[in-house]
């Protein structure tokens, strides 16, 4: 098996990676890593990703880290045409999206989570779960003006911009807290979830 991915499943940027891999239908081979499984600070793995952070993937000896990066490598070795647009601005269309998720959408909603889902209650602080919901909020108010008239977040069909947005998207309605209507996010969402490569990723608790 040539493609190795190093991470623990329930990291949201190893979701995408490993998401991405079934929806291509590549054999892998998974090694747990990070968090409790620890592993990610010895010298073996720093020479592999020197962040020590996961994922990360060796593919038949090319060795590659940063999540949105390990989608689109993989996507345009083996999807193109497919999860990787064959058109110049289809493609950057996509990039634009996985770009926003990295840089809009997972820093918003962060605070949330880890307050919600990974701090025990006694400690855990409203006022940074009340700021991360209205910095959340409107950037869902905009993709759910985005996907109204779409299938998926490129058009009408599911590229790498709906895997890099879609787990973040899935985790924030995951959360233990009420969240406003966006009916054309939730239906984009059902589409995605009852994708079969999303089978034992976005179906596991959010831990």
């Amino acid at each position: 098996m040539s493609l190795r991915i190093w991470g623990r499943l329930n990291s949201i940027n190893v979701q995408k990676v490993v998401w991405t891999a079934r929806e291509l239908a590549l054999p892998f081979e998974r090694i747990d890593a990070g968090g409790a499984f620890g592993g990610n600070r010895t010298p073996e793995y720093l020479r592999m990703n020197p962040n020590g952070k996961i994922p990360v993937v060796d593919d038949g000896g090319f060795v590659l880290w940063e999540s949105n990066a390990i989608v689109r490598y993989l996507a345009a070795k083996h999807g193109a045409g497919t999860l990787w647009p064959a058109g110049l601005h289809e493609r950057a269309d996509a990039d634009r999206w996985m770009d926003w998720q990295a840089t809009e959408l997972t820093p918003a909603m962060r605070d949330a989570f880890m307050q919600l889902i990974r701090t025990q209650p006694a400690q855990r602080s409203q006022t940074l779960v009340d700021a991360s919901k209205a910095a959340t909020e409107p950037l869902l108010a905009l993709l759910d003006e985005h996907v109204g008239s779409r299938h998926f977040l490129c058009g009408e069909a599911f590229t790498v911009a709906d895997i890099a947005v879609g787990t973040v998207v899935h985790r924030w309605f995951g959360l233990p807290q009420p969240h406003a209507p966006r009916p054309n996010v939730e239906r984009w969402h059902r589409r995605l979830v009852t994708r079969p490569a999303v089978a034992g990723v976005l179906t596991l608790p959010i831990t």
